[in-house]
């Protein structure tokens, strides 16, 4: 069977013509060149694809710098180790490998790579999808390859490994979250088989680096309706090796005539919601642990029921550890810690007589993310009361009225002082130093609750009317 490459690629013709200078340099060289894996299946789903992987039964590395110099591209990026080699493109990632077939042992982290032919190459690859392979070679071109019926897979929107799936996560356990990402982002099912050895193999999850672990959760986590992704990592028990403050969410306790809900179920209804309106990973991620400390601060008091007091702010320093535990970014950690100790901050404001200054502070708080957090709170809202549900609703919509209203007057994005450190320094005629910092926060503070207007002439008359004060304040004992 062959495949119409330039029918299939439709209006990718880019791609085809990347493809011709595969074929025309894998020629020249003498070299078996295939496109095959993630590439080939999204072609056959209709799927546009940013990465193409090019299986070469010789030596990738001499055919990537052939190629490299053919495209008139001068950066190669090489793997001698794993014989791998990618040459960065404007509009998709072309990788380069050598066949090989990876072998982890019983304990480690890193696999050992040994050079193979097509049909090994193809067999140690995770799931029948992704063994597909499409010859390049002028003599063969097109002629597809499926010698584990991922085509058939494919249609039947099923994952399953080509090898004893007991083997195939033996090997490489992170292709136990690759079977869920793959599920997730095809909407495909596991077979039975392929998720029974997942089970059975879950412990060695924890062989495998973070970083890897946390790329294959934020795919997870980035698709369409992540709620199944966290309920596959539970039912296959891989949650617990990863995620353990997860399962503790999940039941209802009852005491009396007084129970809370399944905190587990609304936090995955919460981040379907959320999930429906923002493409944002690191705000779905807010929404999965939004909740988070809730069972270590559930508390019973007599007639009033459950509580769950300071669970917010507990939940954000609790968030900082799993974040340091997925590798992410610093700068991620701290947003969607703030996200999470905000979260319940729009409501509790409506709560309350929704004065300027409490609008003032939420938004100051926040600063650039007042706009996801009040995403956050409104996907929040999951409870089957329709009456609450309307209640919360237009207190929602009053405070969003309100913010809207506020930054308007006052320009609040981003907000920091109108006088700067060196503004300060001069009029007080002082020295760099911790009283500079003090007097700055004394004039936002003078904003926030509304005495001065968010500009730079009503901060320094503030400042020449309430020098004496300031003085005596932060700077009479220096």
């Amino acid at each position: 069977m062959k495949l119409d490459m330039q029918q299939l690629l439709g209006n990718q013709s880019f791609l085809y013509k990347i493809i011709i200078k595969i074929s025309e340099t894998a020629d020249i060289s003498g070299i078996k060149a295939y496109l095959v894996g993630g590439f080939v299946r999204d072609l056959l789903l209709g799927k546009e694809s940013k990465d193409m992987d090019v299986v070469v039964v010789g030596d990738g590395l001499a055919l990537a710098d052939e190629l490299a110099r053919s495209l008139k591209i001068k950066t190669v990026v090489k793997y001698q180790e794993f014989g791998t080699a990618m040459i960065p493109m404007k509009d998709i990632v072309l990788e380069i490998v050598t066949a090989r077939k990876e072998v982890y042992q019983k304990d480690s982290r890193k696999p050992k790579v040994q050079i193979t032919n097509l049909d090994e190459d193809l067999k140690r690859r995770d799931f029948t999808i992704n063994t597909l392979a499409v010859s390049v070679n002028d003599d063969s071109f097109g002629e597809f390859i499926d010698p584990f019926k991922g085509l058939r897979d494919i249609k039947d929107e099923r994952i399953v490994t080509p090898m004893d799936p007991r083997e195939t996560f033996f090997e490489d356990p992170l292709r136990m979250l690759r079977a869920i990402r793959f599920a997730c982002q095809l909407s495909f099912h596991i077979e039975t088989n392929t998720f029974e050895a997942i089970k059975k193999y879950a412990v060695r999850i924890q062989i495998i680096s973070k970083e890897r672990i946390r790329d294959e959760f934020l795919k997870i986590i980035a698709s369409q309706k992540p709620s199944r992704g966290i309920n596959l990592l539970y039912d296959s028990g891989l949650m617990e090796y990863l995620f353990p403050e997860l399962i503790e969410l999940r039941g209802v306790e009852v005491l009396g005539k007084h129970k809370h809900k399944d905190v587990y179920e609304h936090t995955l209804e919460a981040l379907d919601n959320i999930s429906s309106v923002s493409d944002d990973v690191l705000l779905r991620l807010a929404m999965l642990f939004h909740d988070i400390a809730k069972p270590r601060t559930k508390r019973f008091v007599e007639e009033t029921g459950w509580t769950f007091h300071g669970h917010e702010e507990a939940g954000a320093k609790m968030f900082e550890n799993i974040g340091r535990k997925l590798r992410l970014p610093v700068r991620d950690i701290k947003r969607i810690s703030k996200l999470i100790r905000l979260h319940l901050r729009p409501i509790a404001v409506a709560g309350e007589e929704v004065t300027d200054s409490a609008i003032r502070r939420m938004m100051v708080e926040a600063g650039e993310d007042i706009d996801a957090l009040l995403q956050l709170c409104r996907a929040d809202i999951t409870s089957k009361n329709k009456d609450r549900v309307k209640r919360y609703l237009s207190n929602f919509k009053m405070v969003a009225d309100r913010i809207n209203e506020v930054e308007e007057k006052d320009k609040l994005r981003n907000f920091h002082s109108p006088l700067d450190g060196d503004a300060i320094m001069r009029i007080f005629n002082i020295k760099p130093g911790p009283k500079v910092g003090k007097i700055k926060d004394h004039i936002e503070e003078a904003i926030l609750e509304g005495e001065i207007e968010n500009n730079y002439e009503s901060a320094r008359n503030f400042v020449e009317k309430n020098k004496e004060k300031l003085i005596d304040l932060y700077l009479r004992n220096d």
